[in-house]
């Protein structure tokens, strides 16, 4: 049976009705389209783990902070539905913004706490478009898991919370990060970089590990560790946005390495924003 496509939420609801009827489990796999091997691993997860997988693919205009990156953010429709395809899905669900947003909100969602540091100091407004849609379609698709990405940290414990505190009746599924032969994390942003930035790209990750040895080596100060990184990327013409060690439960900056945590970068090559993370447990 070929990949169904549709692009309404009646004609979704009515095609999920009849998998819930028959006792079907759904999983699902939210996407802004331009997938790449990262994004196929989580449909693959889905589709091993539940009986039906829908990928939607919608590029969320009220989480982009600039309008020029909403702009330039590659549209692949075709090839995004031969990747699900060939990945396992057996729907995707690519409504326009009309659909998704016939009227202007006046209903939005917050998730405070979690994104006072990293990504959410840097991109005012951008959890709150993350969360709004996210929450809008979960209550469309109704799936029994949802599968999200751990590089996407941040976004994954938002979601997370967001799930929790609302009694969304979802489980949610992470998967670890894809990453290149030499280690940059997969990102649909990475298609983005001429070729001596994307040779560059990688020392992210390198600096990371370089962070994560220090650690397991003893280091439990922060800001020393953090050093590390900072030594990796000093002669590469890449800005830091930020390079963090946070608590992994709540995102919140540490001094003292004495619980999980999450060393997370977001640095810019060029006009492109990358970002990366690790975990460690002390």
């Amino acid at each position: 049976m070929s990949i169904r496509i549709f692009q309404t939420i009646a004609e979704l609801r009515t095609a999920l009705q009849t998998e819930r009827m028959a006792g079907r489990s759904i999983g699902f796999v939210p996407t802004m389209g331009a997938l790449h091997a990262g994004h196929a691993r989580l449909i693959e997860t889905s589709a091993r783990e539940c009986d039906i997988t829908i990928v939607s693919v919608f590029v969320n205009p009220t989480q982009f902070n600039v309008q020029s990156d909403f702009d330039r953010y590659p549209r692949t429709l075709e090839t995004d539905v031969s990747l699900s395809e060939s990945a396992g899905a057996a729907i995707v669900f690519a409504p326009s913004d009309k659909e998704m947003y016939p009227e202007p909100l006046d209903a939005h969602v917050d998730v405070d706490r979690l994104t006072e540091h990293l990504c959410g100091a840097f991109r005012p407004g951008h959890f709150r478009g993350v969360a709004t849609v996210v929450l809008k379609l979960l209550n469309i698709v109704q799936p029994s898991r949802a599968y999200f990405g751990e590089k996407d940290a941040q976004q994954l414990a938002v979601i997370r919370r967001l799930v929790a505190d609302l009694n969304v009746p979802v489980e949610i599924s992470a998967v670890p990060t894809v990453r290149e032969a030499d280690g940059l994390a997969m990102s649909s942003r990475n298609r983005r970089l001429p070729a001596e930035e994307r040779r560059i790209a990688p020392l992210l990750y390198e600096a990371l590990l370089g962070v994560k040895k220090a650690l397991l080596e003893g280091e439990n100060d922060a800001q020393n560790a953090k050093k590390v990184a900072f030594s990796v990327l000093k002669n590469a013409p890449i800005r830091v946005e930020y390079l963090e060690i946070v608590d992994s439960r709540d995102l919140q900056p540490v001094q003292k390495i004495n619980v999980p945590v999450l060393i997370a970068i977001a640095a810019w090559l060029g006009d492109t924003r990358l970002i990366d993370n690790l975990t460690y447990t002390p």
